[in-house]
């Protein structure tokens, strides 16, 4: 009986973590290029240039539009997210109690891949400055207007994120406050705060860049960052006779990049700046 209530906790465990982890995950897994099953320790990222038509006299030979072709490498990492149960614990298998410790592994897991998607977004050279303000229509839209004029392609794939006092700044902004709801088109999203403006899904993130009371917030195009993923989130659970626990362990194997600087804009916000009334 002791083994069957065991074997139960496992199974109802395993369960909630992987549907708290696709429910409230990363949010900025998808928003990538995603790459996953990588069985090497790096992965490169294709990087094509842009390439020019050009004409061709008769019989002569087609122009090369010397687009040329590089790529990044990313380095894939190992992150943990474990925690003992104790073993009187697993007699709990409601699925309130189940849910609680599942969303703490999940939400771990699905902070840390976002982290390292961030911190590459970070490192994009185009950067508006904070000029003492929030997040303005102005800083908003030359964020768009650079994007345009880098030939970022205007195709339903640029997303932003942005935190909690820029996403009611741009509450205060008529055009965003009346835009369409993006969970529909992007259903990881759905139960997220989130609108289509400018033919970008913003989103709210809890975990972008906040130095001296500068929030830094981002617009790319899906194929400017990427994520490579060689193990998804798995759980494994052990028993530890020491702890009379279990010893419940959420792994993944990840790496992001920074694909193409020019599809990527790090806005500067004043995070301490007054919300619009």
């Amino acid at each position: 009986m002791a083994m069957e209530i065991e074997q139960h906790f496992i199974v109802k465990y395993e369960a909630a973590v992987h549907l708290a982890y696709q429910q409230r995950g990363s949010k900025l897994r998808k928003a990538v290029r995603l790459v996953t099953g990588v069985n090497s320790a790096q992965y490169k990222f294709p990087k094509s240039g842009r390439g020019q038509a050009g004409k061709k006299a008769r019989n002569g030979n087609v122009p090369i539009m010397g687009a040329g072709s590089s790529s990044v490498t990313v380095t894939l990492e190992d992150w943990y997210a474990a925690d003992y149960v104790d073993t009187l614990d697993q007699a709990k298998t409601n699925v309130d109690e189940l849910g609680v410790i599942a969303n703490i592994g999940a939400f771990a897991v699905g902070r840390k891949m976002d982290d390292l998607i961030i911190s590459k977004a970070a490192t994009a050279s185009k950067v508006i400055p904070v000029g003492a303000t929030g997040l303005t229509r102005a800083k908003v839209l030359e964020a768009f207007a650079y994007l345009n004029n880098k030939d970022v392609p205007d195709d339903g794939q640029r997303f932003a994120a942005v935190g909690a006092n820029q996403w009611n700044e741009l509450l205060a902004i008529e055009e965003f406050k009346n835009s369409d709801y993006a969970g529909d088109a992007f259903p990881w999203l759905k139960g997220a705060e989130t609108r289509v403006w400018l033919g970008t899904v913003w989103m709210f993130h809890s975990g972008l860049p906040l130095a001296s009371g500068t929030r830094t917030c981002f617009m790319w195009h899906k194929d400017s960052l990427g994520l490579a993923e060689g193990v998804g989130i798995k759980t494994h659970i052990d028993w530890v006779p020491e702890k009379a626990a279990h010893l419940v362990d959420n792994i993944m194997s990840a790496g992001a990049a920074l694909i193409d600087s020019d599809g990527v804009v790090a806005i500067e916000c004043d995070d301490d700046a007054a919300i619009p009334a």
